[in-house]
C-alpha cells in the first residue's frame, strides 16, 4: 500500500529540506517500525506539489489545508532542514495539531551565513541557482564508480541531482525559499520559546551545513526538547543513516503514546 493511500491513517507526517522531495525519506519509511504509520509529502515547489514555492508560512499553512483535507489528526511532524523549519512554524501557528515534533539537522537560531546571503541575492542567487542545477547531474555522474568526492559530498550531490519539480524548475522553488527564509527566519526562531510540544533533535556535531550549535540552541529555547546525537551521518541522515534515523523517531511516537 502505498504512503498517498494510508494518508488518513498516518501519525507521522515526514517534511523533507530545501531542495528536496519525498523520496529523501524513502530509507527511513522502509525502517520505521510497525507502530509508526509514515506519510512522506513533497512541499510546495518540489516533487509532484503543483503549489509554488514560499516562506516557511505558506509553507504551513499549505501542511495544514494538507492535513484538513485528508483527515490527519495531531501527527508528529518529522522534518529534516529546511523542513524542520516548517514543523516549527506549524507548531507556532497551531500547537492544538502537532502532537510531537522531531527535528533532523534543523534549520534554526544561527543557522545563516554569508553564503546563504549570497545565494539569495537579486542577481548572484539566481545566477548561482541556474548554474547549480545545471551543474550537478554531470558532477553526480562524475562522481559514480570511482567517489572522488567522499560518501557524504557524494550523497548529497546525487540527492540534489535527483530533485524535480513537475511544475516548474527547481531552482526556482530553491531561490523563492532562500530569500524567503533570509527574511523571516528570524521572526520564527524568537518565538521558540512558546511552543511547548513534546520535541526531539537528532542531529551530527559534524554537520556541515547545519551547524551543530543551531540544534543545541533549539534544545534550549523549545521548553519541551531534548536533543540526541548521531554522529557520523553529516547533514543527509534520513539518506546516511536511515536505521538510527528510523529507531529514533519510532522510540519518539511510542513515547508519546
Amino acid at each position: 500500500m502505498s504512503l498517498e493511500t494510508r494518508v488518513g491513517t498516518a501519525n507521522a507526517v515526514l517534511l523533507h529540506g530545501q531542495p528536496g522531495d519525498r523520496s529523501d525519506w524513502d530509507a527511513v519509511t522502509a525502517r520505521l517500525p510497525g507502530t509508526v504509520t509514515a506519510l512522506a509529502l513533497d512541499r510546495p515547489g518540489y516533487g509532484d506539489n503543483p503549489e509554488p514555492a514560499g516562506s516557511l508560512e505558506d509553507n504551513a499553512r499549505w501542511l495544514l489545508d494538507r492535513l484538513d483535507r485528508e483527515g490527519v489528526e495531531n501527527p508528529v511532524l518529522v522534518g529534516h532542514s529546511y523542513g524542520g523549519g516548517v514543523a516549527l512554524a506549524v507548531a507556532g501557528l497551531a500547537p492544538e495539531r502537532v502532537r510531537g515534533l522531531v527535528l533532523v539537522a534543523s534549520i534554526g537560531p544561527g543557522c545563516l551565513n554569508s553564503w546563504d546571503g549570497l545565494l539569495a541575492a537579486p542577481v548572484a542567487g539566481a545566477a548561482l541557482a541556474v548554474t547549480a542545477w545545471s551543474v550537478l547531474p554531470w558532477l553526480a555522474r562524475k562522481g559514480m564508480g570511482h567517489n572522488p568526492f567522499g560518501a557524504e559530498v557524494a550523497t548529497a550531490l546525487n540527492m540534489l541531482a535527483g530533485v524535480h519539480h513537475r511544475h516548474g524548475p527547481v531552482w526556482r522553488s530553491f531561490l523563492t525559499e532562500q530569500r524567503e527564509l533570509l527574511h523571516t527566519l528570524e521572526r520564527w526562531t524568537a518565538g521558540l520559546a512558546e511552543i511547548r510540544t513534546p520535541a526531539l533533535i537528532l542531529a551530527d556535531p559534524a554537520d556541515k551545513v547545519v551547524p551543530f550549535a543551531t540544534s543545541r540552541a533549539l534544545s534550549e529555547q523549545l521548553p519541551c526538547a531534548r536533543i540526541e546525537l548521531i554522529n557520523g551521518g553529516g547533514h543527509h541522515l534520513p539518506r546516511q543513516l536511515p536505521d538510527a534515523v528510523a529507531a529514533r523517531i519510532g522510540d519518539f511516537v511510542d513515547s508519546l503514546d
